[in-house]
């Protein structure tokens, strides 16, 4: 194993600590890792990005539900439209993309290019979400949720096709849509988003698994330290305030996505 495999196994730990620190926002640096540090192409990618993501979540959801701190009748109602939405673009838009789109000034926008620059976007609003100060004040929840259906189906198609697209879980937009739409406590949210990003990450990579082969040792791998890094981070915040962390981490992923854009528009080799 070279350095820059120990490097992108490492990385894989600190993910896993950052989603169990932090929640929503914490698994997002898994396509960067994949990409730039261990050298797989982003299409395969974002494949692996939905399982490690996927499996993550699932393993951080646990705790939650043990707590009581996960509404299923929510995660359903979101989970649906997200499910369909999330599947049919794994299966069969992603493919269906041409490996090269259009050509700028001698510059070719490439089908990898897109999806880095479109995840760097994603990226810079999830850093927004992670920094912005909340000053709206304490919201009105309710133990028995309130669904706004058109816009939860909105927003859970919206987040699927999202997931679909770049592999990001994508907790940054539902944690604040079980908030605000179906009056979740925070906790409850953030566990709720757990078991929605768990189920449609999997879907979404299932729907893969006939188009992609996979480097199943490899993944298992790469996911397995992710799971003993979800469970540290856990154990961490215990000691250390995770929304004060978050803030930081914020600032990091705002970095990242504005170094993706240069490297993937002005430092192409």
């Amino acid at each position: 194993m070279d350095s820059t495999e120990v490097l992108g196994f490492s990385a894989s730990i600190l993910i896993g600590i950052s989603l169990g620190l932090i929640g929503g926002g914490g698994s997002i640096l898994t396509l960067p890792v994949l990409v730039y540090v261990m050298g797989i192409n982003p299409v395969l990618s974002t494949a692996y990005s939905l399982f490690v993501v996927g499996t993550t979540s699932l393993a951080g959801s646990f705790n939650f539900m043990r707590k009581g701190l996960v509404n299923y009748k929510a995660a359903l109602v979101f989970a649906i439209p997200s499910f369909v939405a999330v599947f049919l673009t794994r299966k069969y838009f992603v493919p269906m993309v041409p490996d090269s789109l259009f050509t700028v000034g001698g510059f070719e926008v490439t089908k990898d290019v897109a999806i880095m620059l479109f995840f760097a976007v994603v990226m810079l609003a999830a850093s927004y979400s992670m920094i912005k100060e909340d000053k709206s004040g304490p919201l009105e929840v309710s133990r028995r949720p309130k669904f706004n259906y058109p816009l939860i189906g909105l927003e859970g198609g919206v987040v699927g096709m999202l997931t679909g697209v770049v592999g990001a879980g994508g907790g940054f937009l539902i944690i604040p849509a079980l908030v605000l739409l179906a009056k979740l406590p925070m906790k409850m949210a953030v566990g709720t988003s757990l078991l929605v990003i768990a189920a449609k990450s999997l879907i979404g990579f299932a729907g893969d698994i006939s188009n992609t082969t996979i480097d199943w040792t490899f993944l298992i791998e790469f996911t397995s330290l992710s799971i003993l890094g979800i469970f540290l981070g856990s154990f961490l915040s215990r000691f250390i305030s995770g929304e004060k962390l978050k803030k930081s981490f914020g600032w990091f992923v705002l970095a990242m996505g504005i170094y993706i854009i240069s490297k993937e528009i002005f430092f192409k080799s």
